[in-house]
């Protein structure tokens, strides 16, 4: 039985794909196992600070033009150092990472078009 003092697993990458508990609420305000993936914690391992896709794609890439073009890594927003997303944030298959990286981009478009703010 884990206790309040575990600690999460941050660096285990997650499938979009893969079975995933959502609660009644969750389903309720809309979110969906890529928003659960996206917005998960991950641990860096350079600086060990931890963030997630979102916060790197809203902070340390959010100047970057690859950003928003299936960009093949994940870079963290406190030390700058950048990883693949296959193998850190989703399991090492191009299937995972093509799937995550559409799902971040519609997200950060959609901000983009309501809010009429160029990212980049």
């Amino acid at each position: 039985m884990a206790s309040y003092d575990d600690q999460p697993l941050y660096s285990k990458p997650v499938s979009p794909r893969a079975p995933m508990w959502i609660t009644p609420e969750e389903r309720a305000a809309g979110i969906n196992p890529d928003l659960k993936v996206a917005a998960r914690r991950f641990l860096c391992p350079t600086c060990g600070h931890e963030f997630s896709l979102f916060q790197s794609r809203a902070v340390a890439c959010k100047a970057c033009p690859k950003a928003s073009q299936n960009c093949p890594n994940v870079r963290c927003p406190y030390c700058d150092s950048e990883f693949p997303i296959r193998g850190f944030i989703v399991p090492d298959n191009k299937q995972d990472q093509v799937h995550i990286n559409n799902y971040a981009d519609k997200v950060f478009d959609h901000w983009q078009d309501c809010y009429g703010n160029n990212r980049r």
